[in-house]
């Protein structure tokens, strides 16, 4: 196993879900009763939480191929991954988003990984995939991060600084 990471909910959005059942059930209790009351807001409490469960997935990165939730690609038909930051995802998420791409985003997660299909049958472009480790998953796909360009010594003269003047 390359990478292997668990998406869920983070715990701050399971105190909304008990304040929103909490709100609820002293609404619906103050006005029929009681037993209105808890009904309703355990109610609305165990809906919320089973849509944060299903929300949850595992992204698992082998040999053969790249598992996200129950969606599979082999290794073999992935052709260029690069991780986006926040801003990059934003843009590639949204308006300018190819329609046919596979989405596997969540609001609680600000980066991403776009992974282009090689494969010419498949009508899928290419995935994004929420991570909070978006270098981590690349690398395991086979993205090699850009090395950046030495720095000018003082000895050779930066092509910004122009013609050197005597």
């Amino acid at each position: 196993m390359r990478f292997r990471e668990r998406v869920a909910v983070p715990a701050g959005w399971w105190a909304l879900d008990v304040l929103f059942g909490l709100t609820l059930g002293v609404a619906f209790g103050y006005y029929l009763g009681l037993a209105w009351g808890l009904g309703v807001g355990l109610f609305a409490l165990v809906v919320v939480a089973l849509g944060f469960l299903t929300a949850a997935y595992t992204t698992e990165v082998d040999e053969a191929e790249v598992r996200i939730g129950r969606a599979v690609v082999g290794r073999e038909w992935i052709g260029a991954v690069r991780p986006l930051d926040a801003a990059a995802t934003r843009a590639r998420a949204g308006v300018g988003a190819d329609a046919r791409a596979h989405l596997v985003t969540r609001p609680w997660i600000a980066t991403t990984v776009e992974i282009t299909l090689a494969d010419p049958a498949d009508r899928v472009p290419y995935w994004l995939v929420s991570t909070r480790r978006p270098a981590a998953l690349a690398t395991a796909l086979g993205w090699v991060a850009p090395t950046p360009a030495p720095a000018p010594t003082a000895a050779e003269p930066s092509p910004e600084a122009g013609p050197a003047r005597a």
